[in-house]
Parts: C-alpha cells; sequence; structure tokens
C-alpha cells in the first residue's frame, strides 16, 4: 500500500510505500506543543520505505528528537527520535486521505487534556 501527503501550501509532499510500523494518537505535552492542537497522530514509518520532495527546514526539540517542517508555511510534517531508530514518524493529518489509515493506539494518555473527550476504542497507554 503507498500513501501520499503534503503541507498547507504544497510545497512539500511526501510517499509511504508499504506497510506502516505502526499508527497512534500522542498526547504529550511536546507534540501538543509542536502542532498547537490537543493531540496528533502519527504514522511511524520505516526508512527506506518513505521519499519527500520539497525542502524541509529541521528543529531540535529536545536532545532525542529533531522535528521537521515545511519552510514556507511551518506545517509539521515528521519527526525523528534516537530512542526509535530506523523509522520517522509523519504526520498523519497530512495525507491526501486519512481516512486510509486507523490509528490503534493512544500514548501519554495520563497527559490528555481534560476537555477532550476520547470515546474510541484504541488502546490507552500511559494511564
Amino acid at each position: 500500500m503507498s500513501v501520499s501527503g503534503h503541507c498547507l501550501c504544497k510545497s512539500v509532499r511526501f510517499t509511504l510505500e508499504g506497510p506502516h510500523n505502526w499508527i497512534g494518537h500522542c498526547h504529550c505535552d511536546s507534540c501538543r506543543r509542536a502542532t498547537a492542537s490537543p493531540v496528533t497522530t502519527f504514522i511511524g514509518h520505516p526508512d527506506g520505505k518513505w521519499a519527500i520532495n520539497g525542502a524541509i527546514k529541521e528543529y531540535q526539540s529536545s536532545p532525542i528528537v529533531t522535528r521537521s517542517f515545511c519552510p514556507s508555511c511551518g506545517s509539521p510534517i515528521f519527526y525523528k527520535t534516537s530512542d526509535i531508530p530506523g523509522e520517522v514518524h509523519f504526520y498523519a493529518a497530512l495525507l491526501d486521505d486519512p481516512t486510509l489509515i486507523k490509528p490503534t493506539t493512544h500514548w501519554h494518555y495520563d497527559e490528555a487534556l481534560p476537555w477532550l473527550h476520547i470515546t474510541d476504542d484504541a488502546e490507552k497507554q500511559g494511564v
């Protein structure tokens, strides 16, 4: 399976080939601040199975995390962490058709904002 996506201004496009390693929601403070949203959804995808078209900028948000974004519109594209080598974490909301994926896990659920009510059946870690 192949999925594709792009940033807000469409100057950065990406393609993910083959199966994803995982798909899930993150509620941690760092991801909320990086996206200005109460939760964000990621696709963990193996290195060598994705491609980027367009220029990206990087920001070292912690000693182990680098976040990449479009320098024109500021859309976050993906992040990498040295804790999980061999894969990149793409923002699922950027997919051309986000309905093609199904998140299975909530990470850092103990940091979820109390005014966001989650009712799906995905596993909740960090409870």
